[in-house]
């Protein structure tokens, strides 16, 4: 959701074919988790729902099954973040594609 990336791209080099690997060194840090976010978001989510959506993706993806939040939690987060108003300030294109780098 975040990269606007498939699942699964098998046109992608071997080590980003799979999103969840690929992502998973962005997603663990603050300041290279800009760099997968999709272009066509920009302006549209504030930074601080942007950074709660990759908190919530960080959530899903816990190894133990048990730790993960379970889907209503994530309908209803991400519901939350779909009412908030979108970001009234433009992007810095000279920080990166989405301006939140």
């Amino acid at each position: 959701m975040v990269s606007g990336r498939p699942v699964v791209d098998k046109n992608r080099p071997s080590g980003e074919r799979n999103l969840v690997e690929w992502a998973k060194p962005y997603l663990a840090s603050q300041r290279k988790v800009f760099k997968i976010f999709y272009a066509r978001i920009d302006g549209q989510y504030s930074l601080s729902d942007a950074l709660k959506v990759v908190d919530l993706a960080i959530h899903c993806l816990a190894a133990d099954p048990k730790s993960r939040p379970n889907i209503n939690d994530v309908v209803i987060t991400l519901e939350q973040l779909q009412k908030s108003e979108p970001s009234q300030v433009p992007a810095d294109r000279s920080k990166g594609p989405t301006g939140l780098t």
